[in-house]
């Protein structure tokens, strides 16, 4: 059974920081990996992406500074690091991730950034 499960999310201040993890089981983890976000009213967007080797990552030009994608072969897991948090980054934050014929969502994992 093909499964993403998101976690990390939470309720946390301006300024601060969250780690979010997405563990895959029932495919061969090793392609492109990506984070997306989604909040109310507006489209889903791309949040970052590593490849299979980490050699080639991005960013969307909003979070460079303060976010960080990372991934574990040897947990199955691709992380986002999210520093120095905003209100604008409250959202849904979804995990995208391919093995070499097909891509998979996970769940989404809420991420509210308030005072």
């Amino acid at each position: 059974q093909v499964q993403l499960v998101e976690s990390g999310g939470g309720l946390v201040q301006p300024g601060g920081s969250l780690r979010l993890s997405c563990v895959a089981s029932g495919f061969t983890f090793d392609e492109y990996a990506m984070w997306y976000r989604q909040a109310p009213g507006k489209e889903r967007e791309l949040v970052a992406s590593i490849s299979s080797s980490g050699d080639t990552i991005t960013y969307a030009d909003s979070v460079k500074g303060r976010f960080t994608i990372s991934r574990d072969y040897s947990r199955h897991t691709v992380y986002l690091q999210m520093n120095s948090l905003k209100p604008e980054d409250t959202a849904v934050y979804y995990c995208k991730a391919w093995d070499n014929l097909n891509g998979y969502w996970g769940q989404g994992t809420q991420v509210t950034v308030s005072s």
